[in-house]
Order: structure tokens, then sequence, then C-alpha cells
């Protein structure tokens, strides 16, 4: 029997289990964890370093090619306000924004999937992560503002005046609380509203709707920058979107 594919949405991380087809070159506004499930992977980066391993963790903002090599794997997006990514930052400059097999080694495969379905990143990794100081209330009121909004392409300036900050102050302290900057996150928030739409509305072109992108030609442009790979090739072949 062929084993599913399954999105799972929280609300500052995401869960994609499955397989995949190789992605193009790609950078996205949150780290990533890459698992496979079934065997070696490989990760290719801008430097020409090319790495087969069992795990990654991927800062945002790296350019890399990710080949699942026909294996099963796991991905854990993380959103960039959230304690374990702000806690992931110290190890991502220690090592270049890009961290090979630091997944602890298990036999016991059920054990890794219910940590990955607890989103138990600390389990995964083995090891607690340092104390992150808390955001600036300003950038948090921001992503309130953004993320309750149905129109996930706010403009800059409404959401730096929900901050009560000038637009230009609002990119500075944003992209230094954040370690994005705005503009990329708000794509990054407008592509995740899309697949968290697949919830209910199982076609490409409502999710697209959902995500406030003008049509389903502009979400598959931004998904493939985003991912690296087009839409239908990662959400078509899904057949479990859950919300938690």
């Amino acid at each position: 029997m062929r084993a599913t594919n399954t999105l799972t949405l929280g609300a500052d991380r995401a869960l994609y289990v499955g397989e995949l087809p190789a992605t193009g070159w790609h950078r996205h506004a949150a780290p990533v964890l890459l698992l496979g499930l079934s065997g070696h992977f490989a990760v290719h980066l801008a430097s020409g370093r090319v790495e087969s391993c069992h795990s990654a963790l991927i800062d945002m903002g790296v350019w890399h090619l990710f080949d699942p090599c026909g294996e099963r794997v796991a991905l854990v997006y993380l959103e960039p306000d959230s304690a374990e990514a702000r806690g992931l930052r110290p190890w991502f400059r220690q090592q270049g924004g890009v961290v090979f097999d630091p997944a602890t080694p298990t036999r016991a495969r059920g054990c890794t999937e219910a940590r990955l379905r607890s989103f138990d990143l600390q389990g995964l990794l083995g090891q607690r992560f340092e104390t992150a100081a808390e955001l600036d209330a300003r950038v948090l009121r921001s992503l309130r503002h953004l993320r309750m909004a149905r129109d996930g392409a706010l403009p800059r300036d409404q959401v730096a005046q929900a901050a009560h900050l000038s637009a230009s102050r609002f990119n500075h302290l944003f992209r230094e609380e954040m370690g994005v900057s705005f503009r990329s996150y708000r794509v990054w928030s407008q592509v995740r509203a899309a697949m968290a739409g697949l919830a209910t509305q199982p076609r490409l072109t409502d999710a697209a709707l959902h995500g406030a992108f003008s049509d389903s030609a502009h979400f598959s442009r931004t998904f493939r920058q985003t991912f690296g790979m087009t839409p239908s090739s990662v959400l078509k072949p899904l057949r479990e979107v859950t919300l938690v």
C-alpha cells in the first residue's frame, strides 16, 4: 500500500510527511528541519557543497536544492517568531546557516513519527535550545495584525501603522527581531495561508484566493520561488491536510 502524503499546520510551525520531487534552487522565510524517514537524501548549497545525509537544519534565507533521492521524508518548518526558531539562531550563526545530521539517530521509527506529530523538536534533535529574548511588542502587534487580516498581502505601511512606527523604522525593527525582511515574511505568510485553505478547499485555485493571490498563476510562481517546486507536484498528491 502506498504511503500517504500529509500536511499539518500549527500556529507557528508546519509538518509535511511524504514523497517529494527534487527541488530547484530556492530559499524561504522560515528555518526547516529535513528528515529522511527511509534513507539518505542530498542537499546542494550555493557554495557548490553537496551533502548526503539523514537530516539537515537549514536557516531562512539560505539558497539550497533538496533532492529526496526517492526516499520518504519529513519537513518541519518553524515560524521565525517561534521559540524554537529563535533558540536555533546561535547554532545557525556558528554553523553558517546549515547543520548536517543534527537529528538524534533512532531505530524506532514510531518514536520519530510520534515526535514529529507532536512537533517535539528538542526530542528529535536531542538537545535543549537556548532561551531567546521576547520579541519586541511592536513586532508581535504587527504579526497579529498580519495574521488576523483576511488579506495576507497587507501593505507594509498599514502594518507599520498598526505597530505605531514609521515604515522605515518598522522595516529595520522587523528584520532585526525576526531575522527576515517584512516583504519576504509577508510572501511566506501568503503561501502558508493558501496551504491552510486546502483543509477546506481542495482546489488549488481556491487555495490561491485564500492566500490573497491574484490568481492561480501568481500562486504557482510564488510557491515555486519559495519551495523550488510547483504547487501541483506537492499539494495535489496530499491525502490529508490538518490544522492544529
